[in-house]
């Protein structure tokens, strides 16, 4: 099947996008219900609209937009990802499988086909943890892997809950309205930007992401004695920041130590109180993230943070507490999903690479409710999170192409 891309037009929409942000360009900022956000939806909701794809919000605002096949009741084919952006990030992340979803499914109607089943563009209600600090909270609810009750604690640094967020958004249903009903979805496949560089640098096209990492996160707090600088002699100090880079480089060291690069842990706060040039800093708050595609050796990590952090607490005489914020399994794709990349890839002629996807993503929750797999398509320098964040449109539409003649092979 010949399928024809249209990559101007799909790059003046992606521009499009980019320019409603709550920054100026090159700046891309869309915080989930801020005012960016909403006209960013109704933008994306318009061209929806124009493919003749039927479009609806759930309670939470995760935009569905379908096209319908000839067996209207059959589980339906999902793709899509998201739209909101980090303060200070690019215009590729999660967009790409959004707009260049809706390319896909452009392309397959040009080219006259109807499928059996319905393909569903899904866009996520927010894909970072800006809002609420957790990510990935729409494909949370809809998945649910998350009960109703908790979605509604969730409060962002404001102290805004999230129904409170939501209803003034215009999204008013109940929450456990949103959970998806079993076999909604026979399949999932996300496009996305790699946000590494394996494909860049192997110069290869297309990757298929086998398995999604999944991150363990928490808050580590790390209470000391504070003190005038000059006053406060060495011997008698319990300095909380001076812990807290003890705990840091035990971050750093446990995850090098498992020997395995799908290992990796972060530590991307560093909260110090008072904060003062002349004062011994008696509290921390620090943030920890450690992922891997083997859940196994991801918890030895934390089991061993958690004996340093008993050892530096001693030693130093600070006290240190743990608030485990989430613990989730890392996802498999499916293998027949993963055929279907490849068969596609094959018959445009594009070489593919297994590999894995360490960064969060929505499929990770979509593999809880349905068969998933992902398409990666290189970026410059594995850049991602920033403004000069960039892939081709050549890339673009190589991604795309693909996307479109797996979905047409899934949905018959």
């Amino acid at each position: 099947m010949k399928l024809e891309i249209n990559t101007e037009q799909l790059m003046r929409e992606l521009h499009a996008l980019a320019a409603i942000s709550s920054e100026p360009a090159p700046v891309v900022t869309r915080v989930v219900y801020s005012e960016a956000d909403m006209r960013a939806r109704a933008y994306v909701k318009q061209l929806f609209a124009a493919a003749g794809l039927q479009v609806r919000d759930d309670a939470v605002g995760n935009i569905f937009a379908r096209w319908v096949g000839q067996d209207a009741e059959a589980p339906a084919v999902g793709t899509g990802s998201h739209i909101d952006a980090i303060p200070n990030a690019g215009m590729y992340d999660g967009v790409v499988g959004v707009l260049g979803g809706l390319e896909a499914v452009r392309a397959l109607q040009r080219s006259g086909v109807r499928p059996r089943r319905s393909i569903e563009l899904l866009v996520f209600a927010a894909e970072e943890p800006t809002r609420f600090g957790l990510g990935c909270p729409g494909s949370r609810i809809l998945a649910g892997t998350v009960s109703p009750e908790t979605a509604r604690q969730w409060k962002d640094a404001e102290g805004q809950s999230l129904d409170a967020l939501r209803r003034a958004a215009g999204f008013t249903g109940e929450v456990k309205d949103a959970v998806l009903p079993q076999n909604y979805y026979g399949q999932f496949v996300e496009l996305h930007i790699e946000q590494g560089k394996f494909l860049e640098q192997e110069k290869i096209p297309i990757g298929a992401v086998t398995h999604i990492a999944a991150p363990a996160s928490a808050f580590i707090t790390i209470e000391g004695a504070g003190g005038h600088a000059g006053g406060m002699l060495m011997p008698d100090r319990k300095d909380a920041l001076a812990a807290a880079a003890k705990f840091i480089l035990a971050v750093e060291a446990a995850a090098k130590a498992t020997d395995s690069m799908d290992t990796v842990a972060t530590v991307g706060i560093c909260d110090v109180f008072p904060g003062a040039i002349n004062s011994v800093p008696s509290r921390v708050k620090l943030s920890l993230d450690v992922r891997d595609i083997d859940p196994a050796r991801r918890d030895g990590v934390l089991h061993e943070l958690a004996q340093v952090s008993e050892a530096i607490s001693k030693k130093r005489g600070v006290k240190i507490h743990t608030e485990m914020l989430n613990a989730d399994a890392p996802a498999a794709s499916d293998g027949a999903i993963l055929r279907a990349i490849e068969a596609a890839c094959q018959e445009n002629g594009l070489q593919c690479r297994r590999m894995v996807a360490r960064a969060y993503h929505d499929s990770l929750f979509m593999a809880r409710i349905a068969p998933m797999a992902m398409i990666f398509i290189p970026c410059r320098d594995g850049v991602s999170h920033r403004p000069d964040e960039f892939a081709s449109p050549e890339e673009i539409t190589r991604g795309v192409q693909v996307l479109a003649h797996t979905l047409a092979s899934l949905a018959g």
